[in-house]
């Protein structure tokens, strides 16, 4: 089973342009906080996803992003879990989510892994990067935030063009950390917000996720701002 089986962060690899920013977490008392939290919990014998926690920035490198999606904390079933916010690996039944991610971008998936989204600028970041098993956030508030907080600010300040898609309350709470940043620093960003897309609230008010047209939306403002490939479909349509 794939799980997180030591607290080994100088052996996860990252792309180019997060290496500072983990470091400096690391090395901050909220750091080294959840690295003890995390090796008394692996000690205790917990089961926690996913196995490599900071995969989302193995495989987007700060200067490529051009997109950002953020979850709040990884799927806690086993199997499920990959690094990446809304992504399952290949192989792994759809969550009901994700399935609604796929409807709104108008396509029947051959997987549930955002892999190759991730590898063409989309930064699939939650805000909290490790689960145990069964039990959703329960890693909440042990320190995964205060660095989710700092990747946010600093892509913020140095990616443009840039869409940021907030789905969901906890995701919205970030727009003006987004915002600020973007602005004082001169960047060009385009936030969208609406409903998670949860079955629970994917067709509610104020702004139901299915019909949102974020997609859509992300899309044409990048390419009119020159960039294109951004959430690559490897499917048929619906």
């Amino acid at each position: 089973m794939d799980q997180l089986r030591a607290w080994t962060p100088d052996q996860w690899p990252l792309a180019e342009g997060w290496q500072e920013a983990v470091a400096d977490f690391l090395a901050s008392p909220q750091g080294r906080q959840l690295a003890g939290f995390l090796r008394e919990r692996i000690a205790a014998g917990a089961v926690i996803y996913p196995p490599q926690p900071l995969r989302a920035l193995s495989l987007t490198p700060l200067a490529s992003v051009h997109a950002v999606i953020l979850g709040q904390d990884p799927y806690h079933g086993p199997g499920q879990a990959e690094g990446l916010a809304f992504s399952v690996a290949e192989g792994v039944k759809l969550p009901p989510s994700l399935k609604n991610i796929f409807q709104e971008l108008g396509c029947q998936p051959a997987s549930g892994s955002l892999v190759d989204w991730a590898r063409h600028g989309v930064l699939l970041l939650n805000a909290c990067l490790t689960v145990e098993q069964g039990q959703p956030a329960s890693h909440a508030k042990k320190g995964w935030e205060a660095l989710t907080d700092r990747l946010l600010a600093l892509v913020a300040a140095t990616a443009t063009p840039c869409v940021y898609l907030l789905w969901g309350a906890h995701a919205q709470a970030k727009a003006p950390l987004i915002e600020a940043t973007a602005r004082s620093h001169g960047r060009e960003v385009l936030v969208l917000q609406a409903n998670h897309p949860s079955p629970l609230s994917a067709r509610r008010p104020p702004v139901p996720f299915l019909g949102c047209g974020h997609f859509a939306q992300a899309r044409e403002w990048l390419a009119q701002r020159g960039v294109t490939g951004v959430f690559p479909v490897d499917s048929r349509l619906l």
